[in-house]
């Protein structure tokens, strides 16, 4: 896109951050999940400086509130829940991946771990995709979106819903990102080498001997298999309806006027970036708040060894008994205190210096010092 886009969301993200200045208008297409608390945190420091925010969410959403005091929702009624909205299907996803880590090593675990991952990306990509496509022939709010004359739209690209979306609306397109449909946002934006840049899902450090960058390879081919099979299909078909065969999502997304990645450019490996590329890693820091009674005296018991922290995120609150069973036993050992978020039964191997946080993955006190 023209730099002049890129500028007035500059002037307007500044202006975000001064004492005073006049409110502009936001539509925000969101993902659920732990996505969306990212976002949220972006919204209220938006609201707090006088924007109006407008947010589309679907009529299944897990997460995204239809009533917030931050902002004004369009909801988008669906039959059926998005995959990614729906807790026992990426319960189920994330056990199975689980399953086959344990197996790391073999090639089956190998390619069973990415046909997992295939068959949960497609199915959530197809689900966006139908979205989009009921937003698009919904004629009342296209017109209402119109009138709305929005100064941007931000959007996780992760799954790229609000891509389509803010090239339909004509309107400067910024990115709050972590990762993009097809993996690591780094290699939408600029050429990363893969003999000192794992890929996503590769866990290795930029030190890697000949055959750990064999490897990286191949896992690079996986991914870029993903994008062409997989992920881009769904909106492929968007685009070639909607906007013309000449355009791809990838290139739309390419085209953003700014990206917000959720990282810390000091823990980055060294590689290429762009100019519209601002890392905001730890912007959800927030003032320390003081801890429950419970959680305090863990903390003061601790000693010298310190704590650990165990938590599973917001998709999955247990492993399974088994698992959890060897956990629990490997906690007993260490000199630490461990807090741990558990929803389950109690593990029977379980040591007196690990404490249970049973709560669910949105009310969990243990947010107060993650």
């Amino acid at each position: 896109m023209a730099s002049y886009p890129v500028l007035t969301f500059l002037v307007f993200f500044s202006a975000a951050l001064s004492s005073t200045c006049d409110g502009g208008k936001v539509l925000v297409y969101p993902l659920d999940g732990s996505h969306w608390l990212n976002m949220k945190i972006l919204l209220e420091l938006l609201h707090s400086r006088g924007h109006e925010i407008t947010v589309i969410r679907s009529s299944t959403s897990w997460y995204i509130s239809e009533v917030s005091p931050y902002y004004t929702s369009i909801t988008i009624t669906q039959d059926h829940s998005h995959h990614i909205e729906s807790q026992d299907f990426m319960t189920s996803f994330l056990e199975r991946s689980i399953e086959i880590r344990r197996r790391e090593g073999s090639l089956w675990a190998f390619f069973k771990f990415y046909q997992n991952l295939f068959q949960m990306i497609g199915e959530n990509q197809h689900d966006v995709a139908k979205m989009v496509i009921d937003i698009f022939e919904n004629e009342t709010l296209i017109t209402i979106l119109k009138n709305n004359e929005y100064n941007l739209l931000l959007t996780d690209p992760a799954f790229p819903g609000g891509v389509l979306l803010a090239h339909y609306l004509q309107l400067p397109l910024v990115f709050n990102a972590r990762w993009v449909f097809n993996g690591d946002e780094h290699f939408a934006i600029a050429p990363s080498p893969l003999s000192y840049v794992p890929q996503l899902f590769f866990y290795e450090s930029d030190k890697m001997d000949i055959f750990q960058r064999m490897k990286n390879v191949i896992s690079h081919i996986m991914l870029v298999y993903m994008h062409y099979f997989v992920s881009n299909p769904p909106y492929q078909a968007v685009c070639d309806k909607y906007f013309g065969p000449d355009v791809n999502v990838m290139c739309l997304m390419q085209g953003a006027d700014l990206w917000l990645m959720r990282v810390d450019f000091i823990f980055e490996f060294p590689r290429p970036t762009m100019p519209n590329v601002v890392y905001i890693g730890g912007f959800q820091g927030k003032p320390s708040k003081p801890l429950p009674a419970d959680l305090e005296d863990c903390m003061q018991s601790s000693g010298e060894h310190g704590v650990v922290v165990m938590s599973l995120g917001t998709l999955l609150g247990d492993l399974g008994p088994e698992l959890s069973e060897i956990i629990a036993s490997a906690f007993a050992n260490l000199p630490q205190k461990v807090v741990w978020r558990h929803i389950g039964e109690r593990p029977t191997s379980l040591g007196n210096n690990t404490m249970l946080v049973m709560c669910t993955s949105i009310q969990c006190e243990i947010k107060f010092f993650l």
